[in-house]
């Protein structure tokens, strides 16, 4: 599919899918697991890691502080060798692109060690959050100073190593920050006790973090407080080991790919995506099934299985609804009342299904969305309802109200790629759908449009 002036047409497929999908690896356990390769005692090797432009800028935060990574493209591959603990730049400044994991997780990195670190990003980025990490990297003995708005980036740190010690961190906003202190806390002279309260926003990327510390040999004690909190002890000293792991596949990106069968009929299924994943946004499988598809869980693939026949009845750019080009009666989605607290990223997928939903489907307690590459509550309600639905904003999330027939429109996509992806989606049951700037997309899913065409197969028609 062609894009025009940096647009690029939102193909609907012409019939149910059958396909077999392999996707990228998981951009969040590839920067963690580079982090702990970074850090750890010895060569390490990262499977089926991303090669998403928020990696790559963490492997540019690697190669500038000295440390040594080789990336192989073809094999999705990449070696790292460990610094054992101790990173080897004392001066460097750092540019960590639109990625805030980036941002956070090198603050963190750079506190770990000794020197002066200057860390800045893109415009977007200085309006993310960083005080919740910067507090209690200080409490921990590093000096950080910002520069501009106090509490977002452009910051210096000026590391002294990490003392350790007790230290509470918010995690209202972002899992990241404790995330981020959790991994640099092995570096620590003495034990960390980290207590994290609740709310903790994004809860199972915590899981992740301290999944990939054991793969890379690090011990750790985590416990529940009993109130959605969490105490976590990092025992010192330690170094992280050296290790070859194999990264799953991006589960974020899976939910768009598995939910164009929940709209368009037929079966998709994506390879390698198990049912004990360490991500989160696996278990969205789980929403799927609350609006009527079918979830097979098998050892080593998730298969969503639309219902029959397609739920799609939507219309737009006046052309006659899909169900009365040859797919007979469609009956539409079960509409849905979810609280996506703990896979946030879910939401623009959820978003675009919702449009041809059986009522008004309402997301809860997501209200860090504002926070991400965008304002993505406010982005979504806008961009609905440029198509034609109506959508109730508010403080912590959406409700939407799906519509009967919708526009066609060029859809905004604010430089966020989860945009781009969801609104693909709802591409297949709206006729005259695109959206800009899909190349952004590569945040983390290089190609995305041109594997949504190859899912899409022979069932491909073009809307333009």
């Amino acid at each position: 599919m062609s894009t025009d002036a940096n647009c690029y047409a939102c193909p609907v497929a012409a019939g149910p899918l059958d396909a077999d999908v392999v996707l990228p690896g998981s951009k969040s356990l590839t920067i963690r697991a580079l982090m702990a390769a970074a850090l750890a005692d010895g060569d390490s090797v990262l499977a089926g890691a991303s090669t998403s432009d928020d990696a790559r800028a963490m492997l540019d935060v690697l190669e500038r502080l000295g440390i040594a990574t080789t990336v192989d493209e073809e094999a999705a591959a990449i070696e790292v060798t460990g610094c054992r603990g101790h990173v080897p730049g004392q001066h460097a400044v750092l540019y960590c692109g639109a990625a805030g994991a980036v941002m956070r997780f090198a603050t963190a990195l750079c506190a770990a060690g000794f020197g002066d670190f200057r860390l800045d990003g893109t415009a977007r980025l200085r309006q993310r959050p960083m005080e919740p990490l910067v507090d209690a990297l200080r409490g921990l003995g590093a000096l950080v100073e910002f520069h501009g708005v106090e509490g977002y980036p452009p910051l210096t740190v000026h590391a002294r190593h990490l003392a350790g010690g007790p230290v509470g961190i918010s995690a209202v906003d972002s899992s990241q920050f404790a995330s981020a202190l959790l991994m640099a806390s092995v570096c620590a002279v003495r034990d960390v006790m980290l207590e994290v309260p609740p709310p903790i926003a994004s809860r199972p990327y915590l899981d992740v973090t301290l999944a990939v510390m054991d793969r890379f040999g690090v011990a750790t004690v985590a416990d529940d407080d009993g109130q959605g909190g969490m105490r976590i002890i990092v025992p010192a000293p330690q170094v992280y080991r050296a290790a070859h792991v194999s990264i799953e596949p991006d589960a974020s990106a899976a939910t768009v790919f598995l939910s164009a069968a929940a709209l368009r009929g037929g079966r998709v299924s994506i390879t390698g995506l198990a049912p004990d994943s360490l991500q989160g946004d696996a278990r969205f499988a789980d929403v799927l099934e609350r609006m009527g598809c079918a979830v097979d869980r098998a050892a080593q693939w998730l298969t969503v299985v639309g219902p029959q026949p397609s739920p799609l009845t939507a219309r737009g750019g006046g052309s006659p609804p899909l169900s009365a080009r040859g797919a007979g009666p469609s009956p539409r989605l079960r509409a849905v009342d979810v609280d996506l607290s703990a896979m946030p990223d879910t939401v623009p997928t959820l978003a675009a299904l919702a449009l041809f939903a059986d009522g008004p489907t309402r997301i809860r307690n997501v209200a860090h969305l504002r926070l991400k590459e965008s304002d993505r509550l406010e982005a979504l309600r806008c961009e609905l309802t440029r198509i034609g639905a109506r959508v109730d904003l508010h403080a912590d999330g959406l409700t939407i109200h799906p519509a009967a027939r919708y526009r066609a429109a060029t859809i905004e996509t604010y430089d966020d790629h989860r945009m781009v992806m969801a609104f693909c989606l709802a591409g297949l049951g709206i006729d005259g759908l695109s959206v800009r700037d899909p190349d952004c997309a590569s945040k983390s899913f290089p190609g995305f449009t041109r594997r949504w065409e190859a899912m899409l197969g022979g069932g491909l028609r073009s809307t333009g």
